[in-house]
């Protein structure tokens, strides 16, 4: 069978038993998921109304021949519709018992709501009569004729749905009624009437009374729908490729709304929210599967219970119950998964309509991977890759309830997890004031600086107009634990005033003060007004279970990027294997250091800056000291000095005012002084190595701290730390050679004095795309690389990572770029510099240590691709090392399979 041009896949049972289902689960990117377990269903004999699919190979060349059908599909179609006639004895078209239709979407992966449905398609003023004759039931047959026009002109003819409810609602009203299944069959005539001269009115054309004209409108608006805005936004959202297309499929309706002894329901397998192995879901007596999703009646429990009372499928149907609950336990055996089960009951005869692999919570995914594992249902390796890593945000940091029913009032990039209602503030000193108070805190800013650390520490949640995923505001929170939201272009911010603007999607503005209540939900970058119920969550054994699974095949060393004791301890406790990134800048910022920082950095020569520096060793000595005793003998990587100078001064007169009295020297001269240190472009000025060759002292400082906490660490008992000196911001080998040999110096002889022999080694950071195509020579001197990948990003595709994302989403909506290039990396181009720079430096030295400490170092997608060149380790955010660790773990397990 050469499936490139069988656009047709048929399934079912004849009435002589033959099985005439032509594909399976195996043909699921050709049949699309409901397609495919349509036709694995068939195949187990699990009673499926028989139909057929149309495959995405037929949706593609609709979407690339102008909206036309295959030559030969009609004719496909044709014959389908007749072995479904013969199989039910029915006839499409029939006045006496008339074959009806419903015509589903189907892609390749669940895309729930995206896409559109139509229901009892064949219905017209004559097969209304007929399937009146053939149920029994008058009002039934109208009632689907009446959902039939309602739901056709609005997915097939594009009329919005208002039109035919303003209607509905009135006769409702006038008939004194709660539900539409209680209209009369007057009613509905007279509905069925107003809804057709809705159509002539809207369209100017009647409504199609040929089932075949339905029929085909229905699949070429199936079709259309793979483009609908929400299906693109939501391919956005998940990445899915806009080449698959969608299935179609055609089957013969079954109806849950004949009477009592129909039903129709959706079910779990197990609790997707829990993961509880029982029998979850809700049905609906009487009623259509829309019914139940639409929420216009309350449905009811499948399982008996106090509550239930006797209203459950378990009490009110038990022999169909049981029936349901044997087909739920084959169909989780045969796909060893948790199933998601919709399923309806025709005058006491059950089908199924569709099964697929249920969407499930992390806490829900983690619990049952393990229990399939000890169910012997599937494999501890097939444990570790069903678990998403991206999901485990869920588990370690809070998040909304739910089914909260609040509407956002803007969005932006969800840079850091967890959801957090606080009053806004929008100074640092603010926040700290607040927290002080006790109370609950989102520090809101155009954009965060340096500056802004007080006020993050204190902040339970941070917003930013402006920035990326790899913005200050997002690494910094991430680093801390906070949750984040930046780059939310609603925002518009006034300092003076401490007020806040948004301009909400309908283009309404909300005004918030200080202290008025906001909540973030970072977790999809969502901002609410006022305070949402939050949920909090905790890692459980199940979690330690499924991570203890994990490492047994991880080949991928994780560390954190931890720059204090606090953040290396909750590295270590989510199973951290060092330290990746030590940002010493980020230690200077405290406000019992800040001041002598600024001494330093404003002295005028050598002697006056030695001095500043004199005060802030110890300080240093201290930091260094707690993370090798928390570390405890696993690797720490120092980075020394990065950003430019000038982020650690004031910029507002009233604090330089304040910084002149301190220091006391004059305004004017120190506002001249701050100025002068100004730079047009600083992150490619004044920074990094740089300062360690203009201004030695700096890092000699530093060399000198890092040694004596060696020292102090291994004196008090401590295992020896694995000290890795990492120099920032090389172009080439030279400035390597220069600050290598001074940092050793200055380290060697404090080991010496101290009478210690403790190991370290000297490395540098590859964030420069000369470094990264010199990296042989690079290699000569450095002992180990470590990838800086967000200012790599930065500098190889000309983008700031704190303004591009004014114009990235823009970009990745035409296909410029796929993802956003700070969040997940760009593996052609800058991934192509980092396997470059590994085998340069591996030509050079075979066993050369090579590790990331960028933010791509917590991106599965990421991690799977520094597996794949051959990195040693990736280092992260503390928050991240869980995902980065799974994520690790799957990449070895893919290379496997």
């Amino acid at each position: 069978m050469n499936t490139a041009e069988k656009y047709l896949y048929f399934f079912g049972i004849a009435q002589d038993g033959k099985n005439l289902t032509e594909g399976d689960a195996s043909l699921k990117n050709l049949l699309g998921g409901k397609g495919a377990n349509l036709a694995e269903m068939a195949k187990l004999n699990v009673p499926v109304p028989p139909g057929f699919t149309l495959s995405t190979q037929a949706c593609t060349y609709f979407n690339d021949h102008k909206k036309q059908f295959p030559e030969s599909l009609r004719a496909d179609v044709a014959s389908a519709i007749e072995k479904l006639e013969a199989i039910l004895d029915k006839k499409f078209s029939s006045e006496k018992n008339p074959l009806l239709l419903s015509v589903r979407s189907g892609a390749r992966v669940s895309m729930p709501g995206m896409m559109d449905t139509v229901l009892n398609l064949g219905l017209n003023e004559t097969t209304v009569q007929g399937l009146a004759e053939a149920s029994r039931n008058e009002r039934f047959a109208y009632d689907s004729y009446r959902r039939f026009i309602q739901m056709y002109s609005n997915v097939v003819l594009g009329l919005h749905t208002s039109l035919f409810e303003t209607f509905l609602e009135e006769e409702k009203h006038d008939q004194g009624v709660d539900f539409d299944s209680e209209l009369s069959v007057p009613s509905l005539k007279e509905l069925i009437r107003k809804f057709k001269s809705v159509v002539l009115q809207e369209t100017g054309e009647r409504f199609p009374e040929d089932p075949l004209e339905q029929l085909w409108g229905a699949i070429q608006a199936v079709f259309e729908s793979w483009n609908t805005s929400r299906a693109q936004h939501y391919r956005k959202m998940n990445s899915i490729p806009g080449e698959w297309g969608t299935a179609v499929n055609v089957q013969a309706m079954v109806f849950g709304n004949m009477g009592e002894d129909s039903a129709t329901g959706v079910a779990f397998t197990r609790n997707p929210s829990t993961g509880e192995k029982y029998f979850y879901g809700e049905f609906l007596a009487n009623a259509q599967g829309e019914d139940v999703v639409s929420g216009i009646r309350t449905p009811l429990p499948l399982l008996k219970s106090p509550e239930s009372a006797g209203k459950s499928l378990e009490e009110s149907m038990p022999t169909l119950f049981k029936e349901l609950d044997a087909v739920r336990k084959k169909l989780e055996e045969h796909y060893r998964d948790m199933q998601d089960i919709e399923f309806t009951i025709e005058k006491e005869k059950l089908f199924f309509l569709q099964t697929r692999t249920g969407k499930r919570t992390a806490q829900a995914a983690v619990r049952i991977a393990r229990e399939m594992v000890e169910e012997n249902l599937i494999a501890k390796k097939e444990a570790v890759l069903r678990i998403d890593p991206y999901s485990l945000d869920q588990l370690l940091h809070p998040r909304l309830n739910p089914n909260h029913g609040f509407t956002p009032i803007a969005k932006g990039l969800p840079a850091s997890p967890g959801a957090v209602t606080g009053k806004i503030v929008f100074q640092s000193q603010d926040a700290v004031n607040l927290k002080n108070a006790s109370q609950k805190v989102i520090l809101v800013r155009h954009e965060t600086s340096p500056e802004d650390i007080q006020g993050m520490d204190a902040a339970d949640g941070i917003l930013t107009a402006l920035g990326g995923m790899t913005s200050h505001a997002a690494v910094v929170a991430r680093g801390m634990g906070k949750s984040c939201i930046s780059g939310c272009s609603a925002l518009r911010i006034d300092y003076q005033e401490k007020i806040l603007k948004v301009v909400t999607a309908q283009n309404e503005e909300l005004l918030f003060k200080e202290h008025d209540v906001m909540t973030i939900d970072a977790n999809t970058g969502e901002l609410y007004s006022g305070e949402l119920p939050t949920l909090t969550s905790r890692l459980d054994d199940n979690f330690n279970q499924i991570m203890s699974w994990a490492n047994e095949y991880r080949k991928l060393g994780v560390r954190a990027n931890a720059d204090t004791a606090h953040d290396a301890k909750t590295a270590r406790d989510f199973g951290a294997e060092g330290i990746g990134l030590c940002r010493t800048e980020h230690m200077f910022f405290a406000p019992e250091r800040i001041d002598a920082v600024r001494e330093m950095i404003l002295a005028i020569n050598h002697e006056d800056r030695s001095l500043a520096l004199e005060k802030i060793l110890p300080m240093q000595k201290k930091d260094f000291v707690e993370l090798f005793e928390v570390m405890s003998g696993l690797p720490v990587t120092i980075r020394l000095l990065d950003p430019p100078l000038h982020e650690f001064l004031p910029h507002a007169d009233k604090d330089i005012e304040e910084l002149s009295k301190k220091i006391g020297v004059s305004f004017e001269g120190l506002k001249k002084r701050v100025e002068n240190l100004k730079e047009i472009n600083p992150m490619l000025g004044h920074r990094g190595c740089r300062l360690g060759i203009t201004f030695p002292e700096i890092y000699d400082m530093q060399a000198m701290a890092i040694a004596e906490a060696m020292v102090a660490s291994s004196s008090s008992g401590h295992a020896d730390a694995q000290v890795e000196v990492m120099i920032p911001l090389i172009f080439g080998k030279k400035e390597l050679e220069i600050l290598k040999a001074r940092v050793k110096r200055i380290v060697d002889g404090t080991l010496e004095q101290a009478q210690k022999k403790i190991e370290y080694s000297i490395g540098t950071m590859i964030e420069i795309p000369r470094a990264a195509v010199t990296a042989d020579e690079v290699a000569e001197v450095a002992d180990f690389f470590s990838f800086g990948t967000n200012d790599l990003t930065q500098m190889s595709m000309g983008l700031s990572r704190d303004d591009s994302s004014r114009f990235l989403p823009e970009y990745i909506d035409r296909g410029i770029v796929e993802k956003d290039p700070f969040a997940s990396i760009d593996q052609v181009g800058v991934g192509e510099l980092v396997r470059i720079a590994i085998e340069k430096g591996r030509s050079q030295k075979k066993n050369l240590k090579a590790g990331v400490c960028g933010e791509h170092g917590g991106d599965p997608d990421s991690i799977d691709f520094f597996h794949k060149v051959g990195l040693d380790y990736v280092s992260c955010s503390p928050f991240r090392v869980p995902t980065a660790l799974l994520a690790a773990s799957q990449a070895a397990l893919k290379e496997v399979e």
